[in-house]
């Protein structure tokens, strides 16, 4: 289990809870291969889930896992579909309906959300349909940061060999994939990595204030500078192609270019690209 991993588990379980009002919503992400641990509590009266180990295929949340769909139960003790290898802990909790929706990225599962009552009664269609929800945000969430880290993961070893062109897609990859997420802490972290790779081409001699330019003028800027037309850009930031040449020229303006290269060129000596 990752930091990332368990920030993002905990706040998928606080949103589920929010939404729904369910007297107790845990989860965990996965602790290894084939178990996960469950770490995340909202509502428990007892400690006796928190900590605890699910391997894969057992119990309400290993079934789950192993079937890759969320499962339910009305009546946990009485279940015939499932395993009841952890009937104590949940026992002493006091739960009975029971809802487990893994979370899959990538075709491996990292993590389960469950809601839970403590009456053997039906979980409604919405509160169903909302612990799905959070698990595909959060599945979502996940995948962003993959694709952050790998490309972090890509521009360390370019900065020491001076490819510049593959920190310079870097640089357009992250700053992209900020404005993709909603979880303000992941955008920052992603923010400030362009920045650090920007900084990275700057002079160090330089004295003058560098141009302010807004995020969206940047994003765009960093596509014009790897070479992307401005249906490319559009097409990679999901914006339209004119209010990409819009961006575009604002920052024209605000680095006092009066073409394409000349905005990339100026930013770069600016230290806002690398």
């Amino acid at each position: 289990m990752t930091r990332d991993d368990a920030g993002a588990v905990r706040a998928a379980v606080l949103t589920l809870h929010r939404t729904t009002g369910l007297p107790m919503v845990f989860g965990g992400a996965l602790s290894g291969q084939d178990r996960l641990r469950i770490t995340e509590l909202v509502g428990n009266t007892t400690d006796s889930l928190d900590g605890l180990v699910v391997r894969q295929g057992n119990g309400l949340g290993g079934k789950a896992m192993a079937l890759g769909r969320p499962l339910w139960v009305s009546n946990y003790p009485c279940a015939a579909s499932i395993s009841h290898d952890y009937d104590k802990p949940v026992g002493r909790e006091g739960l009975l309906s029971i809802v487990a929706v893994p979370v899959v990225v990538r075709r491996r599962v990292r993590g389960v959300i469950y809601g839970a009552l403590r009456e053997p009664l039906g979980l409604a269609d919405r509160v169903v349909g909302a612990a799905v929800q959070v698990a595909r945000d959060l599945e979502q969430d996940l995948a962003v940061r993959d694709r952050a880290d790998d490309a972090l993961a890509r521009a360390e070893p370019c900065t020491s060999t001076a490819r510049w062109e593959e920190v310079r897609a870097v640089h357009a990859e992250l700053r992209a994939l900020a404005e993709q997420v909603d979880d303000l802490p992941t955008r920052d972290r992603l923010r400030r990595a362009s920045l650090r790779l920007a900084a990275a081409g700057l002079d160090e001699s330089r004295t003058a204030p560098r141009p302010v330019l807004s995020p969206r003028e940047l994003d765009v800027l960093s596509y014009v500078a790897i070479g992307c037309t401005n249906a490319e850009a559009a097409e990679r930031l999901g914006l339209l192609p004119e209010t990409v040449k819009s961006y575009l020229r604002s920052a024209m303006r605000k680095l006092d270019s009066h073409t394409r290269l000349e905005a990339v060129t100026a930013a770069r000596r600016a230290g806002l690209l690398p």
